[in-house]
């Protein structure tokens, strides 16, 4: 048997599987999960490097396949449809991992953490002060904000999640950035 042969016999397992768990059948599920788990796992090593970004993808894939399970149409091959959702889940851990990588600066190459020099009673002042502020934006900047930036999900997750468009969702975002800059007297970036 040529390995085209495995892949599609493989992919025909897993069609069957999926059919099966849409219908209910949570046994057929739980092997379809643990049968495409490692494959999973080497798709999303094929655009990520670090292990344990390639966990999270996984992770990723995982919960988007549950989340997505009954869009799965059984006539079509199953294997180029799980190899997009690990293929798209994998993109967007690349995305925010290079979105955050220009806002963190680690913490062993600091002589002190911010957190270190300033007393326990005066963070949980600041903590406060920050829960109101946020609390007193309006609802789409809170939803905003929470979703995209605290939450890190991307555009496009944080858009059906919120009901908001990709263009209204930024602009809530970016709004909701300027008051807590503008309230805690936090100089607007330059571009």
């Amino acid at each position: 048997m040529t390995a085209a042969d495995a892949a599609a016999e493989r992919d025909a397992r897993w069609a069957t599987l999926m059919a099966a768990a849409q219908a209910g059948d949570a046994r057929a599920y739980e092997t379809l999960l643990r049968e495409a788990t490692p494959r999973i796992r080497v798709l999303c090593r094929a655009r990520i490097r670090d292990a344990a970004e390639v966990e999270d993808a996984v992770q990723d894939t995982l919960l988007t396949l549950h989340r997505l399970r009954h869009t799965y149409d059984p006539s079509r091959p199953f294997g180029p449809w799980l190899a997009t959702i690990a293929a798209r889940r994998s993109v967007d851990r690349l995305r925010r991992r290079s979105r955050g990588a220009g806002r963190e600066s680690p913490l062993d190459d600091l002589p002190e953490s911010a957190a270190a020099t300033q007393p326990e009673a005066e963070q949980r002042l600041a903590a406060r002060d920050l829960r109101e502020a946020v609390a007193s934006l309006p609802e789409s900047q809170r939803t905003a904000l929470r979703l995209a930036k605290l939450e890190d999900l991307s555009l496009a997750e944080a858009s059906a999640r919120s009901g908001l468009s990709v263009g209204a969702l930024k602009v809530a975002t970016h709004r909701a950035l300027h008051s807590l800059r503008r309230r805690f007297g936090v100089p607007e970036e330059k571009k």
